[in-house]
């Protein structure tokens, strides 16, 4: 069965693969979509945050303050975003069967790794060439087609008091070897699985990165391949999720380069 945080991954792609495909068969115009600044956790989730000790070192960005630091079509004119509306399910539980696999899991789940201070999200894809005005409708079958192959990327924001995101991006970086042969994860009761863990050309941005590939398994003999990004600077993560409907996602250079720079 697929689990939430598959669901939510497909689902995320089909989204934006959908307005893409709009725009690719010219009934949209590639500007039309209004970005504001990124999803933030509920009051509940910030009042605890702000209830708690405090901690050792200096504190993390809060929500608002990472919502506007998120790429925006400004930054990525050649990409469309779309915000992560922010909801409990967003942040259901996520456990796995290896205990070093949890951090990896989170960060392709646009999860906190460990407590945070603030939380922020957004969908940025690239903008697929539109077919010619008055074009046929081969063109227009094969504009549809190379939309629905557009990479999708999960941008998410946390920051962390304290030496927080330094021990976060450490346990991403000890996973990603312990891992490497696969795990399960479980989420909502759901459980699916990643057969492989392994890591992905390097991307230098920030203080550190990390990058990894994850194959899962869909079911039915579906498999998918994820680009995952996790980079930090100073007491923020930054964590990108590259996937596509086609099943094998592109590594997500243009964004994360754009948003390094916003840190």
């Amino acid at each position: 069965m697929r689990t939430v945080l598959v669901r939510r991954a497909v689902l995320t792609a089909s989204a934006v693969s959908l307005a893409l495909l709009a725009t690719a068969c010219g009934s949209a115009k590639a500007g039309d979509a209004t970005f504001k600044a990124g999803a933030e956790p509920s009051a509940a989730r910030s009042s605890a945050v702000a209830s708690s000790a405090a901690p050792a070192g200096p504190r993390g960005r809060t929500a608002d303050e990472l919502g506007r630091l998120l790429v925006t079509e400004a930054d990525l004119p050649d990409h469309r975003l779309e915000p992560v509306a922010d909801s409990a399910a967003q942040d259901d539980p996520i456990e796995t069967d290896k205990a070093p696999c949890k951090p990896l899991a989170q960060a392709e789940g646009m999860q906190s790794i460990g407590a945070s201070a603030g939380v922020a999200r957004v969908v940025a894809s690239g903008k697929p060439r539109a077919a010619a005005q008055g074009a046929g409708p081969q063109e227009k079958a094969d504009a549809a087609v190379a939309a629905l192959k557009t990479t999708a990327t999960s941008v998410a924001l946390v920051s962390y008091d304290g030496k927080g995101a330094e021990e976060a991006f450490g346990a991403v970086k000890a996973g990603v070897e312990a891992c490497a042969g696969g795990f399960s994860v479980t989420q909502a009761g759901e459980r699916t699985a990643i057969e492989s863990v392994k890591a992905d050309t390097g991307l230098p941005a920030g203080d550190e990165t990390v990058s990894f590939v994850t194959v899962m398994d869909l079911g039915d003999g579906d498999k998918n391949v994820t680009h995952v990004v996790v980079l930090r600077k100073g007491s923020t993560l930054a964590t990108f999720t590259a996937l596509s409907l086609s099943g094998d996602a592109e590594q997500p250079k243009a964004v994360v380069d754009a948003q390094a720079k916003k840190l």
